[in-house]
């Protein structure tokens, strides 16, 4: 299920998530391959940020998003603006090999008056 982050980031200021990857007995498992994208919520990538590759992921990412990330697009006026972080992993456990994992999460983008 999507998960919506309570804490917003500050637009062209520095975000961390924190991800953490689980199998289906909701035991910690490390991935054998991750990607991710950052959106908004029509699906437009933001940044560039499509199929971000992680080359050694661990069960455990903090994915930093700094700057153009958490750039205001034009025609985005509201106060708080809505981006999707999307992860897709790969992982093994006893269900079977390279199962895939996939999830979403949104989070809110303060529109800040003073940045430009």
């Amino acid at each position: 299920m999507p998960t919506n982050i309570s804490t917003y980031a500050n637009e062209k200021g520095t975000y961390i998530i924190t991800v953490n990857f689980y199998d289906e007995d909701d035991v910690a498992v490390t991935p054998n391959s991750l990607t991710w994208t950052l959106s908004d919520v029509d699906g437009n990538v933001i940044n560039s940020r499509e199929d971000v590759v992680v080359n050694t992921p661990s069960s455990t990412e903090e994915i930093v998003l700094t700057g153009e990330d958490l750039a205001i697009q034009e025609g985005e006026t509201d106060e708080i603006v809505l981006r999707k972080f999307t992860v897709e992993a790969a992982y093994d456990s006893d269900a079977g090999s390279n199962l895939p994992l996939k999830d979403e999460a949104t989070f809110g983008l303060n529109n800040l008056t003073g940045v430009s």
